[in-house]
């Protein structure tokens, strides 16, 4: 019985119309061709200068008491507490703080000129030979089509960047002071928890007599000259 449904192959007369063409080698065949060139100068400057001048007198007496029961039946906490501060600070001085900077920079950052011109502007090709096929329907040379578009570039791609970047950044600081100070702390603390019949006495007495005299001045003088050359 003959089956419809098989194909029938080909007749040796159409295998030997049939014409093929080999691709080229994969070294050859480039499916991406990117070439990127970059070139960048970068000159980078900071100079810092800061003069600091400071005159302080600090004094902190500190007194402290604690008494405490904690669960205690029939217990006593008494803290007591006495300071007697005498402080005589006298600052007689003079604070001066003199920051004098002299920056000359010169900065001339510049690209490599030996960098290949030719990579820019290079965006590939596509076969304008007359290879392409016919408008009239028929397969034309479709061997040498395949071929030629298999000869060049899918995707190329030219990058050229060049930079520059001068950076300076003079800086200039002077701080003066004169400062005093004194803290004088006087603390007393009682206390019963959870305790019956108990009692917490905290006594704090604190006198503090502090003079504190300044005789002087304080000066902070700055300066700066900075000379850039960015060409």
């Amino acid at each position: 019985m003959d089956n419809s449904n098989e194909r029938a192959g080909l007749s040796e007369a159409e295998l030997a119309a049939e014409d093929g063409l080999a691709l080229p080698d994969k070294e050859v065949v480039s499916i991406l061709d990117l070439n990127a060139d970059l070139d960048l100068a970068i000159d980078a400057a900071a100079p810092i200068d800061l003069g600091v001048a400071a005159n302080a007198n600090v004094a902190a007496p500190i007194d402290a008491s604690v008494g405490a029961n904690v669960l205690s039946e029939g217990s006593t906490a008494q803290a007591l507490s006495d300071q007697g501060v005498l402080v005589n600070q006298d600052v007689s001085a003079d604070a001066t703080a003199n920051a004098v900077q002299d920056s000359a920079l010169e900065q001339g950052a510049s690209p490599d000129e030996t960098a290949d011109p030719s990579l820019a502007g290079d965006t590939g090709s596509v076969p304008t030979d007359g290879t392409s096929l016919p408008a009239d329907g028929s397969t034309g040379d479709l061997g040498t089509t395949v071929g030629d578009a298999a000869d060049g570039d899918l995707l190329n791609v030219d990058v050229n960047l060049d930079g520059d970047a001068n950076i300076a950044a003079p800086i200039n600081g002077a701080v003066a002071a004169n400062a005093n100070v004194a803290a004088p702390i006087d603390a007393s603390v009682a206390a019963n928890v959870g305790s019956v019949d108990s009692d917490a006495v905290s006594v704090a007495q604190q006198t503090a007599i502090i003079n504190q005299n300044i005789d002087g001045s304080a000066t902070a003088s700055s300066d700066q000259v900075s000379d850039i050359s960015q060409p």
